[in-house]
């Protein structure tokens, strides 16, 4: 089972090659500026790859925001995401969130209801 790390920090060349093996499409992007902002990061690391990702970007007071939740291809199904998601919701309640939110995709409904998320009315505007 893949080890999970609170604020790795990973690389550019590591993120990019998870998020364009997970979301099958080339990322090529520094997320460093991001990561430093954040509330928290979490990795899963399978013998020092890093296998899985989870962002928790915030509002700097009481909510909380689930991005880029991603694990490699070889490794789904496994629980490694709901393991992921599950940290950071503890590491976002440890650290003085008081919600914690997610978007996500019609598919991805059970996951999300079973890591504990229940739906909302929500509003969204396309900027580009």
């Amino acid at each position: 089972m893949p080890e999970l790390r609170i604020d790795p920090f990973p690389s550019a060349a590591e993120l990019s090659a998870l998020f364009s093996a997970a979301w099958g499409t080339p990322h090529n992007r520094d997320f460093t500026p991001i990561l430093s902002r954040s509330l928290a990061h979490i990795g899963a690391y399978q013998d020092d790859r890093l296998v899985g990702f989870v962002n928790v970007a915030w509002d700097g007071g009481i909510h909380a925001f689930i991005l880029d939740t991603s694990v490699h291809p070889e490794m789904r199904r496994q629980g490694i995401a709901t393991r992921l998601v599950r940290e950071a919701t503890r590491v976002a309640r440890e650290r003085g969130a008081e919600w914690l939110h997610v978007d996500f995709e019609p598919h991805l409904t059970g996951f999300y209801r079973a890591c504990g998320f229940r739906p909302t009315k929500a509003g969204l505007i396309k900027l580009v």
